[in-house]
């Protein structure tokens, strides 16, 4: 039924693309029967534009999506149609039409000048519609289409390329709805106690730009009960591990909750290890999961504080600290969260702040396969990740200085693209092929939920 559709809106879109050729030269028409033929083509023409696809069950992101990817296919089969049909003409002596009064190549010139308005329209909603909506399509594949889409030749790669991230972010958008309501029916993210989401480095817990991405939204639309850290920015980890066992306090008060569950991203997981076993918080957590944290320090970070001269170092610390203090921090400390990172100091730490008993610590990490798995400043830290730690890295950490308490993995995807520091946040609303970021949390807390907490 799908395809004996698109065959009717390719039909539509030619024969109105072609409409004087087809009345003069295919399907002789004139007086009443012409306009009739005219204003129906030109209704169907509309109701495409419309509503390019039926796409039941998907949201409305998706369904523009869908919708986009259907009118540029349309278009294409209708430039084929048109040139079987040019040629067609052409071999039985017809692509000349006649109009009383007028040359015979007026017709042509006339249909050339509709056709290129009717699919110069079709393809603008099209590519609109996925420009918008396709998450999949980076900034230069978005850029190449803008700028090259009349290069023969080249622009069928690019239409190529646009048309296969469409279809098939489309459908992974599908499968992530319907494993979604799958898990939301089961509640599968109900744990026993309340997640508290603790972030890294050189970010705060906002409400209109969330670290974790679509994670949150996710996670309790299946049951999940989720709070925040909400440390500074940048600071110590001492500093930060205060501020965030006044929140985990706060929460507790709140909800009357006995526990809660910590999951930690980077730096947040040194965060979280300080205030449970250096500053009593370990009677009120149930699990600390750290993903991507750099237990084991960074070797390129502790380089590069040995290395860079002192001017740069001051520079960078009063730009960022006069930044991040007009953006809520009381008292940003960049020099102090970045000293806290380097491998002599996580070691110092590590020695100092033992695992607390009766809390279940997990961890994972993820690996980019190259430098061109994450843009700037990734694809430059992966190399130094690469070039002083000497092993895969997610462009900030070294995957064994991530293996804390039970490793559940490394993550990456097949082929070159691997999960980057930022991926696994979901820090780009990025769908990455073979990767389903919220599927991943959702399992996540779903075995917190298995294990009883």
């Amino acid at each position: 039924m799908k395809y004996v559709t698109r065959l009717l809106r390719v039909l539509v879109v030619c024969c109105l693309a072609n409409y004087l050729l087809v009345c003069t030269a295919v399907l002789p028409l004139s007086g009443l029967s012409a306009v009739i033929v005219l204003l129906a083509l030109l209704v169907g023409y509309l109701v495409i534009h419309i509503r390019p696809c039926n796409a039941p069950g998907a949201t409305r992101r998706l369904r523009t999506l869908l919708g986009g990817y259907e009118l540029l296919v349309v278009a294409l089969w209708s430039i084929v149609a048109t040139g079987v049909l040019w040629l067609a003409l052409y071999k039985t002596g017809r692509l000349a039409g006649r109009m009383p009064g007028l040359p015979a190549w007026v017709p042509v010139v006339i249909d050339l000048l509709i056709w290129l308005i009717v699919m110069g329209l079709l393809m603008l909603n099209g590519f609109l519609r996925v420009l918008i909506t396709c998450n999949r399509l980076r900034i230069v594949w978005r850029v190449l289409l803008l700028v090259c889409w009349w290069v023969p030749v080249f622009n069928l790669y690019l239409f190529y390329h646009v048309l296969h991230a469409a279809r098939s972010e489309y459908y992974f958008g599908l499968g992530r709805l319907e494993r979604e309501a799958v898990h939301a029916e089961n509640k599968d993210c109900r744990t026993k106690y309340p997640i508290m989401l603790v972030h890294g480095i050189f970010f705060r817990d906002w409400q209109l730009v969330n670290y974790w991405g679509r994670i949150p939204q996710a996670l309790q639309k299946c049951g999940a009960t989720l709070y925040y850290g909400g440390q500074q920015s940048a600071a110590s980890v001492a500093v930060s591990a205060a501020e965030l066992k006044a929140h985990v306090e706060a929460v507790l008060a709140e909800t009357g909750a006995e526990k809660l569950n910590l999951i930690a991203h980077s730096k947040g997981g040194l965060d979280s290890r300080y205030a449970i076993s250096r500053l009593g918080l370990a009677p009120y957590i149930a699990s600390l999961t750290t993903i991507n944290t750099p237990h084991r320090g960074c070797v390129f970070a502790q380089h590069l504080l040995e290395t860079l001269p002192k001017s740069v170092l001051s520079w960078m610390e009063r730009r960022y600290n006069a930044v991040f203090h007009v953006l809520g921090d009381e008292e940003p400390d960049f020099m102090g969260g970045v000293r806290d990172l380097a491998a002599d100091a996580c070691a110092a730490f590590n020695e100092q702040t033992p695992d607390a008993d009766g809390v279940y610590y997990q961890s994972v990490m993820s690996t980019m396969r190259s430098p061109k798995s994450a843009g700037f400043p990734l694809n430059l830290t992966w190399r130094l990740v690469n070039r002083y730690d000497r092993q895969e890295n997610d462009g900030l950490v070294a995957r064994s200085s991530a293996e804390w308490g039970h490793f559940l993995g490394n993550l990456t995807v097949p082929g070159r693209r691997g999960i980057s520091h930022g991926d696994v946040i979901d820090l780009m609303r990025e769908d990455i092929a073979g990767f389903d970021v919220r599927e991943f949390y959702i399992e996540l807390v779903h075995g917190l939920k298995k294990r009883g907490l």
